[in-house]
């Protein structure tokens, strides 16, 4: 069973990664106004990173779970979820705290981040977030890609509970 939860927990998170970076926040830019598609696409990142954080460490512990099953095929991919999750917490809570409060201060000084002062350096931080965004993307469609099948994760399980019968029987 742990090795369906693992699935969920990747599809969910690459799913959603994939979904909101490159067709959520496209849309939204050309359907908005840009003040109010930044507004909408931050908050949608927001919940993007605690999501990716949150699938992050559950798929990291059900990984180390996996392998000490006999789950050999979820070695490798305990770091494609380790970058994934450092693509995260740089990015989202990092680099977007300090683009966000120079969104805030923009507009309270009347003007959008890109008239104001904040412009350069939030020009810069956005491309840099983007990048994380996109690396985490890569090993997404990486972590996907390598799931291994259904079967060899049922068999690795099966082996290891009748390992673990043949010790304590």
């Amino acid at each position: 069973m742990p090795h369906r939860f693992f699935r969920l927990l990747t599809v969910v998170w690459v799913g959603s990664l994939l979904t909101i970076g490159y067709a959520v926040a496209p849309v939204l830019f050309t359907s908005l106004d840009r003040v109010s598609a930044g507004a909408v696409a931050a908050q949608l990142f927001r919940i993007e990173g605690v999501l990716g954080a949150v699938c992050g460490i559950l798929l990291l512990g059900l990984a180390n779970l996996l392998v000490r099953r006999g789950g050999e095929a979820y070695r490798r991919l305990r770091w494609l979820i380790a970058g994934m999750l450092v693509c995260v917490l740089v990015g989202y809570f990092a680099l977007q705290p300090f683009m966000n409060a120079m969104r805030v201060a923009a507009l309270e000084a009347g003007s959008d981040v890109g008239h104001s002062v904040y412009a350069t350096r939030f020009g810069i931080l956005h491309g840099v977030s983007s990048l994380f965004y996109l690396i985490e993307s890569l090993l997404g469609v990486a972590l996907v890609w390598k799931l291994p099948a259904g079967a060899v994760s049922a068999t690795a399980e099966q082996g290891a509970r009748s390992r673990a019968g043949n010790v304590t029987g």
